[in-house]
């Protein structure tokens, strides 16, 4: 149970913390050279102008091994010439809300006395499961909550890393800091709303989660990589069609029905307050928060904002291609 308790306890701290402001002096920035930088790193690259205003999305996944070879320094590069920097929701969680957590494990991490899996899942999935499960050495997973044995099914069998990696907002987050440079989460979640949901949602909530995070177990490590290659080939829509992807989209927080709209409303207001503020805007967001079907980048192209980057959307063609 203790392993248990230090996931569910991780997902507490899970939105990315957000790190200090620090005051800057103006300097002269140009944005061209700025996205050429930010382009050389491998990672999608979108920019947003509007006037004298230019914002800069930067499309990051997570699980990025450390031995995966991008570019970084780019993106290094292009940070320190950006006037301001967006980083994703800050967890707010009080020593209290973990020790709510904790006294809670069993609601999060367990089902409900007397049920399994099967009671959730549609046959054809339970099956799925069983066969993926067919070499554990006994049958507690069955009992397992729906969200735990999705997080078990990714970075056992999907080859999802946790640990050791280095995505672009870890990159960004530290020449940020090194440089100086003002910085703002998007939005703040509180301790008790990320308990909240993490008790009250019904058994149920995370089965679409579960059959995502299961074909991706399916795919094996080989999926995870082929993630991880599209990213830095910048092929949006090839990523977002990864079951890893789609699984990580669909579960907490992402699947959760009460996080997941706070989520995606603080980045909508937060993208609108940037495109307002004059000079260069860095913003680095979860690919999905970017190019899901109604995100950030389709507000925007509704807008009539002018969009230059990869495509981001399965049946349309790329402007830059040759």
């Amino acid at each position: 149970m203790m392993h248990r308790i230090l996931a569910v306890s991780a997902l507490v701290l899970s939105l990315s913390s957000g790190a200090p402001a620090w005051a800057q002096e103006d300097q002269a920035t140009t944005v061209d050279e700025i996205i050429v930088s930010a382009r050389r790193s491998e990672a999608p690259i979108w920019q947003v102008t509007q006037g004298d205003r230019s914002l800069i999305l930067v499309g990051a996944v997570s699980g990025v091994p450390r031995d995966v070879e991008w570019r970084p320094e780019a993106l290094e590069a292009a940070t320190r010439r950006s006037q301001r920097i967006l980083f994703p929701q800050e967890g707010r969680a009080s020593v209290a809300d973990v020790f709510r957590l904790i006294w809670r494990i069993r609601t999060v991490a367990t089902l409900p006395k007397g049920t399994t899996t099967a009671d959730y899942l549609p046959p054809e999935v339970q099956a799925r499961l069983e066969t993926v499960m067919a070499d554990q050495r006994n049958d507690s997973w069955r009992t397992n909550s729906l969200m735990i044995l999705s997080m078990d099914l990714m970075s056992d069998r999907a080859g999802y890393e946790r640990g050791r990696t280095r995505n672009a907002t870890d990159v960004i987050k530290k020449v940020a800091r090194d440089a100086r440079i003002p910085v703002r989460p998007v939005g703040t979640v509180r301790g008790d709303e990320i308990v909240d949901s993490l008790i009250t949602a019904p058994p149920a909530t995370y089965a679409v989660c579960l059959e995502r995070a299961l074909a991706a177990a399916e795919a094996g490590p080989e999926g995870a990589a082929i993630r991880i290659n599209d990213w830095r080939a910048r092929r949006v829509p090839e990523v977002m069609a990864q079951p890893l992807e789609q699984a990580l989209g669909l579960c907490w927080p992402w699947g959760d029905p009460e996080i997941a709209p706070l989520l995606r409303r603080q980045w909508a207001e937060a993208i609108q307050t940037a495109l307002g503020e004059p000079g260069v805007t860095m913003a680095v967001a979860q690919l999905r928060v970017l190019a899901e079907p109604g995100g950030v980048l389709d507000t925007l192209a509704a807008q009539g904002y002018e969009i230059e980057g990869p495509d981001w959307k399965a049946d349309a063609p790329d402007p830059a291609a040759p």
